[in-house]
């Protein structure tokens, strides 16, 4: 058993973890960077003589490719710098990682990307109402998270795993993927993680007649800048936050009006994907905001008796893995654990 180095290194964070040869795990978290560079300095003293075998990177995309996971040689890495332009907010901070490792450690690593999982999906979920020449399509994120989700869910549901259920990511990133029999069926985000709901400081799906216009006002990078930076929660909230902590504690009716925008949001991709595919059995959430807030979960919930779910109070304020009441349909809570399917598809390549 190999010890392995799972690194998610993203725009203005890193997290890591050390899965070490006798079954054991460390975290590390080093959040609200503005440079990386001292933040690997730092993971470099923490980690003190341990010395990984093997390094697994998260990547955000990885192209058209259907590969899970592949070695980070030259020809790899040249691909990835090639496909920047698809998730310009994260790829640059996963390419960090994979150089500032080469600085420290002389063995293999692997990126693992979040759009594999959702090579399962059917044409009708990939195409878009373009042109099929411009050669653009669907991808779908977060899903080494949602293949996490789908290893966990046959313990926690028996047969009934393997039915129609809606996996809601809701982080300063956020999106929902529909599975069935445990693969990606349709998911809320396109083909950057900009599309689908709204976000952190991202719009998610808008009018594309608004960036047309948005494109009169502004250069290609100032409008690059706004829609990943400055829209989303930020900007329902009139600048207030990006952070749905932050806004949720706040008592501003902007705060207000960007928390029900969202749970508003969340709830409308609900019901569209049971629609799709003729009703839900189940629900999960995930994510930084879907795992640790019990409000944002009732709001989103308690519109959504019509399709069989309704909420145990004690048990979605205390956080517990299923949260449903009795006769309703499963509503679960699974913590993300991006690293834990780095580490098993670090394992799967190298034998």
């Amino acid at each position: 058993m190999p010890t392995i180095l799972t690194i998610n290194s993203g725009s203005s964070s890193i997290k890591a973890s050390l899965f070490a040869s006798d079954g054991s795990r460390q975290n590390f978290r080093y959040e609200h960077l503005r440079d990386h560079a001292p933040a690997f300095d730092q993971m470099m003293l923490d980690l003190k003589t341990n010395q990984p075998d093997l390094i697994g990177h998260r990547f955000v995309h990885g192209g058209d490719i259907v590969d899970a996971a592949r070695r980070v040689d030259a020809a790899e890495r040249n691909r990835l710098e090639s496909i920047i332009h698809l998730a310009p907010l994260h790829l640059p901070g996963n390419l960090m990682g994979v150089d500032l490792c080469t600085q420290h450690f002389d063995v293999p690593q692997i990126a693992c990307f979040d759009t594999a999982f959702h090579t399962t999906m059917p044409e009708l979920a990939k195409r878009l109402p373009i042109p099929n020449e411009l050669g653009l399509r669907r991808f779908g994120f977060h899903g080494l998270n949602y293949a996490h989700v789908a290893t966990r869910l046959a313990d926690i549901l028996g047969n009934d795993a393997y039915g129609k259920i809606v996996v809601a990511h809701l982080g300063s990133g956020a999106s929902l993927c529909l599975l069935n029999n445990l693969k990606s069926v349709d998911t809320t985000m396109g083909y950057t993680p900009a599309g689908g709901i709204t976000m952190g400081t991202r719009s998610g799906d808008i009018d594309p007649g608004i960036m047309l216009e948005l494109s009169k006002r502004y250069d290609a990078t100032q409008l690059s800048d706004l829609v990943f930076h400055k829209m989303g929660l930020l900007a329902l909230s009139n600048g207030e936050s990006s952070e749905m902590s932050e806004l949720l504690a706040s008592n501003s009716e902007q705060a207000k009006f960007a928390v029900d925008y969202f749970c508003y949001q969340v709830r409308s991709a609900i019901g569209s994907l049971a629609a799709k595919t003729g009703g839900i059995d189940a629900l999960v959430f995930t994510g930084g905001i879907g795992e640790h807030s019990s409000v944002i979960r009732e709001k989103i919930c308690a519109p959504l008796a019509f399709l069989g779910f309704s909420l145990d109070e004690n048990a979605n304020a205390a956080g517990s893995i299923s949260i449903h009441r009795k006769g309703a349909k499963s509503t679960l809570v699974i913590p993300a654990d991006e690293e834990a399917m780095i580490s098993r598809l670090c394992l799967e390549l190298s034998h």
